[in-house]
């Protein structure tokens, strides 16, 4: 799926926190997951199945787990998972089951398709992997200017450039984030804090000189997390967490 950097947003989400459906239950000790299947179902690999994840019972009770009915003060839209899905804060969003048809209790590890095969990082297809869970440090700049369609190389007059972006985390609330100018890093300022899982908005006024720059971003998490220079390894490339970095030609034609 050629994404790119572009697949990403925050939401609002509203509905019933998964604990308090849980607690009304009468568990018993003998339950470790929770199994959420969507109504989606397709083939993967060959193997025909309704799209399902799990969570261990202590995650699941974890007070911030959703399930939403609204994104965004309104009722989910088709593509978002109407009427109902999972929401884990947090977590890269393969966990957050959409189009949810039901919810089981079970006493063992959970062994579907998406759970127990796929979505883990891997450095090899031999390697079981370890599973995809809380979204590593991002960030991402807002390309100035105008783009070159077939490198997405972008253009800009001289003088002052604002740049915006946007960071976020699924380790904490993002402390920090700097702009790298032909690889020299200065801080940006950041924008209002919307919370633990929401993304945060950063600026910074770039002083364009005319020729080619390269223009980087790379934000710092309150665990010490930062992103790499370089995107680590993994078989399927999920995770990729790598500084981006958007190629500007500056000229005053361009203004």
């Amino acid at each position: 799926m050629p994404w790119f950097s572009e697949a990403v947003g925050t939401a609002k989400w509203s509905g019933v926190r998964l604990k308090d459906l849980l607690t009304k239950t009468e568990l018993k000790p003998s339950v470790s997951e929770v199994v959420f299947t969507g109504a989606d179902r397709g083939l993967d690999h060959g193997i025909d199945h309704h799209y399902a994840r799990s969570l261990k019972l202590e995650q699941a009770l974890h007070p911030d787990m959703l399930l939403a009915y609204e994104m965004n003060g309104q009722p989910l839209p088709f593509q978002h998972g109407f009427p109902l899905r999972l929401i884990v804060p947090g977590w890269f969003g393969v966990a957050s089951v959409k189009w949810l048809k039901n919810l089981e209790l079970i006493d063992h590890a959970f062994e579907g398709y998406q759970q127990a095969v796929n979505y883990h990082y891997r450095k090899n297809p031999q390697d079981p992997g370890i599973p995809v869970d809380s979204i590593k440090i991002k960030s991402l700049m807002i390309p100035p200017g105008i783009p070159d369609w077939y490198t997405r190389n972008r253009f800009v007059p001289q003088g002052l450039i604002p740049l915006t972006g946007r960071a976020w985390s699924g380790n904490g609330k993002i402390e920090k984030v700097e702009v790298g100018i032909d690889g020299v890093w200065k801080p940006a300022q950041l924008g209002k804090d919307l919370g633990t899982y929401a993304w945060r908005q950063w600026f910074f006024e770039w002083d364009a000189v005319a020729g080619e720059h390269t223009l980087s971003c790379r934000a710092y998490d309150e665990a010490g997390n930062t992103q790499p220079e370089e995107p680590v390894w993994d078989e399927s490339g999920f995770g990729n967490n790598k500084v981006q970095c958007t190629q500007v030609q500056v000229n005053d034609k361009f203004g």
